[in-house]
């Protein structure tokens, strides 16, 4: 039986995601990148629920905007599987999606029993993260970074305070040495700042290496760590398949967590419904992440999936080996379920939804609230360096992130760093 849905949406028209032929909205547009929010809008007007854009010149996909559709899309990853490798046949080698879309053997690139198998240690490694010791690390990471910029008055918060505090913790949790975290650190961000494909390779390869000896180190040398409990599961991971999870943990929690940060800064400094509480503690925070998850969540557009034979979705059929991506945007703000008070309000798709769910939910959360919270009590006056307005966006379609956040604030003095044992 074909997926459908009982949705009435815009009707059948030229231009559906089967129709190839049709017109299809581009996604790689300096004009999308400058206002996506009105993109969205502007498309489900003409479209309906589900859009056929172009991810890149020539790589066709859907973009669902429906929140429903979405959602059932989602918890129905028998005929929407995650694994690209059939679609990515159809692409040129040096398309420039491949980095971000192509196969890997990790819990998100997979579907079926290589999934089932490779999710579960994740899960298990991050699950047993003693949530208050975590609290205790992120301040003891906290402390030296703000006394890196207090007395300077200024800082650029992105790049000195919420990449290196995030990409810190995780190092921790995953059990790396100082040494190998360090590695890491650079390449992950020669990854980040790649200006060539060669560049991009050489970071990837510094930061594989050092994810390799901390494996290695962990198979002789076990320890309370992330990539411990992962290696102690059942599903038994060899050396590779360990580095691509770990990997994976990496890069979904490092780049999306620090956005986080800094997007929830930038409301709290702007905003006067947080503004007004900065000193109040972390319901204030708690509620701010909220809101940019629903308005500005740090993946816009992902959960991507591949259907393996056309499928009707609602009255509007989807193509075989296409990607369908999830707009968690612009379903997060879809008038059939916007609206209300969104305080204490926590069905936005920012986490994604079934077997695909992000798993390091309760992790994330905490490293961003706290993040947020040791910058604001150690400089109650900080305030924006530049118009709201002149903030600029890193281009993309697949991630939100400001480019930078500057700041300025009375200069402080340093604050008296913290001693304790890591996780």
């Amino acid at each position: 039986m074909p997926f459908s849905s009982t949705d009435h949406a815009a009707p059948p028209m030229q231009g559906s995601p089967l129709d190839s032929g049709g017109h299809r909205v581009p996604l790689y547009t300096p004009e999308f990148a400058a206002d996506p929010d009105r993109a969205y809008r502007e498309m489900r007007r003409k479209f309906g629920p589900l859009i056929p854009v172009e991810l890149a010149p020539d790589v066709p996909a859907t973009l669902v905007v429906g929140y429903r559709h979405a959602l059932r899309i989602l918890h129905d990853p028998d005929h929407f599987p995650a694994d690209p490798r059939r679609w990515q046949r159809t692409v040129p080698p040096d398309c420039p999606l491949l980095p971000m879309m192509e196969y890997r053997p990790n819990a998100l690139r997979s579907a079926g029993a290589e999934h089932a198998r490779l999710r579960p240690p994740i899960v298990a490694g991050l699950e047993a993260v003693d949530l208050h010791t975590l609290r205790a690390t992120i301040e003891r990471l906290a402390v030296p970074l703000i006394n890196e910029f207090c007395e300077s008055g200024s800082a650029d918060l992105r790049t000195e305070y919420a990449f290196p505090l995030t990409f810190a913790t995780l190092t921790e949790l995953m059990g790396l040495s100082p040494e190998a975290g360090r590695t890491a650190f650079e390449g992950m961000a020669a990854i980040l700042d790649a200006t060539s494909a060669e560049s991009a390779a050489e970071g990837n390869m510094r930061f594989a290496g050092a994810l390799m000896e901390v494996v290695g180190q962990k198979r002789t040398c076990p320890g309370r760590d992330v990539t411990s409990r992962m290696m102690q599961h059942e599903s038994g991971l060899d050396d590779m398949e360990m580095v691509q999870q770990a990997a994976l943990v990496y890069a979904a929690g490092t780049e999306p967590t620090t956005s986080l940060i800094t997007t929830t800064l930038r409301l709290m400094l702007t905003d006067d419904r947080f503004g007004g509480h900065m000193l109040g503690g972390s319901l204030a925070t708690r509620d701010a992440i909220d809101e940019v998850l629903f308005t500005d969540p740090p993946l816009p557009n992902f959960c991507t999936s591949y259907p393996r034979q056309p499928i009707l979705v609602g009255n509007t059929w989807l193509p075989a080996d296409q990607p369908v991506v999830i707009s968690i945007a612009a379903c997060n703000t879809d008038p059939r379920i916007a609206g209300g008070e969104r305080i204490g309000n926590r069905s936005h798709l920012a986490w994604g939804q079934g077997v695909h769910s992000c798993m390091a939910e309760n992790v994330a959360r905490i490293i961003a609230g706290e993040a947020v919270d040791q910058l604001l009590d150690a400089l109650p006056e900080i305030r924006l360096a530049v118009p709201a307005d002149q903030l600029t966006w890193r281009p993309g379609l697949f991630h939100r992130a400001l480019s930078a956040l500057p700041v300025e604030f009375p200069p402080s003095a340093p604050l008296t760093p913290m001693t304790g044992a890591s996780q």
